[in-house]
């Protein structure tokens, strides 16, 4: 399954909020069928970076490990760095989203009628 990770950038001297990157890894192509009145492949992530305010959207097939997601917490008298890495459980997201856009929709139908 696909992982996200964020990379933060230096802040600029006119950015509202900080800037970041989108980092996908482990992701696996898609393949779709394409119509007729579609003759160029299916880019999933176009204007994804745009829509959630990131600078670029990275894409990879290989795991990417990015050593600022990890924290140092303190430096033992051994020597010894504990480091913690904080990684989303995102099993059963895509269930619990579905489940609230049929909601969703339930409601709208339900209030139209």
């Amino acid at each position: 399954m696909a992982r996200l990770q964020i990379l933060e950038l230096p802040e600029g001297a006119g950015d509202d909020r900080p800037p970041f990157v989108l980092v996908v890894d482990q992701y696996e192509p898609q393949r779709y069928i394409l119509g007729p009145d579609q003759p160029e492949p299916v880019d999933q992530f176009a204007g994804i970076a745009e829509r959630i305010g990131a600078r670029a959207v990275l894409i990879f097939e290989e795991t990417i490990d990015i050593p600022a997601n990890e924290v140092t917490l303190t430096e033992a008298a051994d020597g010894n760095v504990l480091r913690i890495r904080v990684e989303p459980d995102l099993e059963g997201f895509h269930e619990q989203v579905m489940d609230a856009v049929a909601k969703a929709q339930a409601d709208a139908r339900a209030a139209v009628q």
